[in-house]
């Protein structure tokens, strides 16, 4: 027995060892990473980031040799976005390379440009270092392809944008593209056509990518980059992105974000051209978008974003915790074109009334509000929730929907009127003036006692009557599952027609209701609407692409009673092909 007890006793003491020496070794490693935040406390991190949660909102540039051919090569309009001209058009690198002689700037002013920047409300700045074809903003001392040697302007254009984000107080970003590099030869997989691109990926990260990155965080002084705007991670292994990422001790605190490749997750989730629908919960994250329907400038791309879809982005971005990174594609000669500057113009005038509800704010406690967002500010034992409210109520009580904490304050947050509000079953109802102050989007500002205490409550119907079901929100049956990321936001894996969807929501305003879908699918397939006895027939659209969604209508309409209400989708099996479905919109029949 005593022999037995030694046993153990040694074995414990040899498994002790064992786990040391193994936290030993582990510790070494993380401190021979050549991440410098491998080994950052979750303080520190904070610290570093805390200036980018509290921006909220940024300008992208995307500006080079492509804005020359604005879309157009050999008299033809390329598809596709501008800057990658050079790929999809299969240009030459000594045909594409011609067009930096006509690339001479000289309208361009940084100081014009950061000032536009300003009074739209941003606080920080991301350019375009180097694209993917290689063309470099900067005068490298790598090679001539780059604005110094290959254009009659001869000047570096990121140094007057770096004093001007200084003397007006932003933080300025520098976009890299580190594994495509379409005309210094080294290009990841899919960027070579021309007998002229013959350099290893390898030897180009070494001899370009490399030093580039060390001139551009070495080069523009305190603070500049604030940001390293990694794009894109094809090709990247661990080997290649071991060599760019300990240049980012060059400038300590810099972001960077999760693009490198390599296993780096870096600092900040980057979705592109979409908002997810639920943010990145324990992550920083940044919607980036265009204004039109290209990042590099396409002299024939006039399908503008509206004021108020820029405006009501900013506001679900932020409501979810994210920072909305907006993108404007200068001309050739250095201009930003008109209707950016309008618009931008006009979102800052709607946040010089309202940034205090963006800035520095976190997400929303709400699951679902039918009216609009609300992002949140906390503020030692109180809470500040701010209300933006896209559709305002005809009836002048705005519900907000599951709140149990005591309201301290309410007022509207143009000119501070003070409102009344009270406690009921279904949350706090504040009572508003009958005209909104804002037609895109008012904010109501609601100041309660300690941390939001909400209760789940189910959908409800929108100010205008309608109810939005969202992928997001059903309740999946069968192998469904709901695909968030990456463009994506649905309700996806529907091989099989057994599997169905469903959402329970309440009905207070009764009627007739036609219904819509939002759906993508390769091939078309047919499609059934249950509620109760109550069955609609739809199919789905034939969009040949499960991430490009068509809104289809519903033949006939539903007659819903108040209460309580559950509608299921449901396919028809025979000849059934998969679909992705991303909402179901109930819109009510005016008598």
């Amino acid at each position: 027995m005593i022999t037995t007890m030694k046993q153990t006793a040694l074995k414990a003491t040899l498994a002790l060892a064992v786990l040391s020496a193994l936290a030993v070794q582990n510790s070494t490693i993380a401190a021979e990473s050549p991440d410098p935040y491998a080994n950052e406390t979750t303080a520190q991190r904070d610290a570093r980031m805390e200036w980018f949660r509290e921006a909220r909102f940024g300008m992208f540039i995307h500006w080079g040799v492509y804005a020359v051919p604005a879309g157009t090569y050999n008299g033809k309009q390329i598809g596709g976005i501008g800057e990658w001209i050079m790929n999809r058009g299969k240009i030459p690198m000594a045909e594409y390379q011609a067009y930096a002689k006509d690339f001479n700037p000289v309208k361009y002013n940084a100081d014009e440009w950061v000032r536009l920047a300003k009074e739209a409300g941003m606080k920080y700045i991301v350019i375009t270092s180097k694209h993917h074809d290689g063309f470099a903003l900067f005068d490298s001392q790598v090679n001539d392809w780059d604005i110094a040697g290959a254009t009659p302007y001869k000047k570096d254009l990121l140094k007057p944008l770096a004093d001007a984000c200084r003397k007006h107080g932003l933080k300025l970003g520098f976009y890299y593209s580190q594994a495509q590099d379409w005309n210094n030869g080294g290009s990841a997989a899919g960027g070579k056509w021309d007998k002229a691109q013959e350099r290893s990926m390898d030897e180009y990260i070494e001899k370009v990518a490399v030093p580039q990155v060390r001139e551009i965080l070495s080069n523009y002084g305190k603070g500049v980059p604030a940001i390293l705007w990694w794009d894109t991670p094809t090709d990247m292994n661990t080997e290649r992105a071991d060599k760019l990422i300990p240049l980012l001790k060059l400038k300590p605190g810099i972001i960077h974000n999760n693009r490198l490749g390599g296993g780096y997750k870096g600092d900040t989730e980057t979705p592109e051209q979409y908002i997810p629908a639920t943010g990145y919960p324990g992550r920083d994250w940044e919607t980036c978008m265009t204004l039109n329907d290209t990042w590099g400038f396409k002299s024939y791309d006039h399908n503008w974003k509206s004021t108020e879809t820029l405006v009501r982005n900013l506001v679900d971005i932020a409501s979810k915790g994210g920072n909305y990174l907006l993108n404007v594609g200068p001309t050739k000669e250095g201009e930003i074109p008109a209707p950016s500057i309008e618009r931008l113009k006009e979102v800052g005038a709607w946040m010089k009334v309202n940034g205090e509800a963006i800035y520095g704010t976190t997400a929303t406690p709400f699951k679902r509000l039918p009216w609009g967002r609300c992002t949140t500010k906390v503020s030692g034992g109180d809470t500040t929730l701010f209300l933006h409210v896209f559709n305002w109520p005809a009836d002048g009580k705005l519900v907000v929907p599951g709140l149990k904490n005591s309201v301290k304050s309410a007022r509207l947050l143009t000119g501070g009127k003070k409102l009344k509000s009270s406690a009921t079953a279904d949350g706090v109802v504040v009572e508003v003036p009958a005209t909104a102050p804002d037609k895109i989007s008012s904010t109501v500002v609601l100041k309660i006692k300690g941390v939001p205490d909400v209760a789940a409550t189910a959908i409800m119907q929108e100010s205008d009557g309608s109810v939005r079901l969202m992928a997001s929100e059903a309740d999946l049956k069968g192998g469904l599952q709901y695909e968030g990321g990456h463009g994506k936001d649905n309700v996806g894996f529907w091989w099989n027609a057994e599997d169905t969807a469903s959402w329970t929501f309440k009905i207070d305003r009764p009627g007739k209701f036609k219904l819509s879908a939002d759906i993508a699918a390769l091939e078309a397939a047919k499609f059934e609407v249950l509620v109760g006895e109550q069955k609609l027939s739809g199919a789905s659209p034939a969009t040949k692409d499960y991430t490009k969604f068509k809104r289809t209508s519903l033949n006939g309409t539903l007659d819903l009673t108040a209460g309580s209400v559950t509608l299921t989708v449901k396919p028809l099996a025979e000849k059934w092909q998969a679909m992705n479905l991303r909402s179901v919109t109930l819109q009510p029949v005016k008598p």
